[in-house]
């Protein structure tokens, strides 16, 4: 069986914050078309190290290759055009945007039109079909009318992916997908992410052991800044490694 080609590699990544040593010397390597979960304790690195990943931090050292290019130290906009989207633990939505103008938007900022705050009917047009699509791959078609700022918080993450997705990325990353959400919430999302991996490559830090669980092909666990275990989440979970940095958590 051929394995799949290596999408995202770092190596030996590093992020130092006045002698503080955030992302030490990490090599990750992620395949094209799976999830990959970054999970670890507190100050672990994670958020450090998927603000490197996506432009938001300059590293200190190392490199980082995404689908062939070297986007070691690219700015946020220059990494997102080569195919790298990203959602954000606190949602960033328009209020009172509907949720197909989100995603109107969104794809509107994909092409030669680029941002714009006027829109002619004539214009948004275009993106229509797309964006009803979208909306009914996140679960958001009956919503599409409906003032972002009025959806329930698990809505508004659904929505944010949409957002994402409307860029056609190559590479999806989601920080904390499921953070705050009740137990019906985090179910909905989990099934969603289940179906939007398809044909992407999906890199999530998450907190939820049992959502990691259900959705990755592979997790890395980091503590203070460095790589602990990687490997299936089955094997992953049962390393007394890990077992010892969670201090005793279900981490099952």
């Amino acid at each position: 069986m051929t394995q799949p080609r290596a999408i995202l590699v770092t190596h030996r990544l590093s992020k130092e914050f006045q002698g503080f040593h955030a992302v030490n010397a990490v090599d990750l390597t992620v395949a094209e078309g799976t999830v990959h979960a970054l999970v670890g304790p507190n100050g672990a690195g994670k958020t450090t190290l998927f603000n490197l990943l996506t432009g938001f931090l300059k590293p200190s050292g190392g490199r980082i290759t995404f689908d062939g290019h070297d986007v070691t130290g690219l700015p946020p906009e220059r990494v997102a055009r080569l195919g790298v989207a990203r959602s954000f633990q606190v949602t960033s939505l328009f209020p009172r945007s509907t949720v197909r103008e989100h995603v109107e938007l969104a794809l509107q900022a994909g092409t030669g039109l680029g941002h714009r705050f006027w829109r002619s009917d004539r214009v948004m047009r275009r993106f229509s079909a797309r964006a009803g699509e979208l909306l009914d791959e996140v679960g958001l078609a009956d919503l599409a009318h409906s003032p972002a700022g009025t959806l329930p918080y698990g809505r508004k993450r659904a929505l944010e992916l949409a957002v994402a997705l409307a860029s056609e990325p190559k590479m999806l990353l989601l920080d904390e997908p499921t953070a705050g959400m009740g137990l019906e919430d985090v179910d909905r999302t989990t099934e969603l992410i289940g179906r939007i991996r398809a044909e992407r490559t999906v890199v999530m830090v998450e907190h939820n052991m049992s959502v990691v669980g259900s959705l990755a092909d592979a997790v890395t666990v980091l503590q203070r800044g460095e790589v602990l275990a990687e490997g299936p989440y089955a094997e992953v979970k049962a390393d007394p490694q890990v077992v010892e940095a969670y201090l005793g958590a279900d981490v099952a």
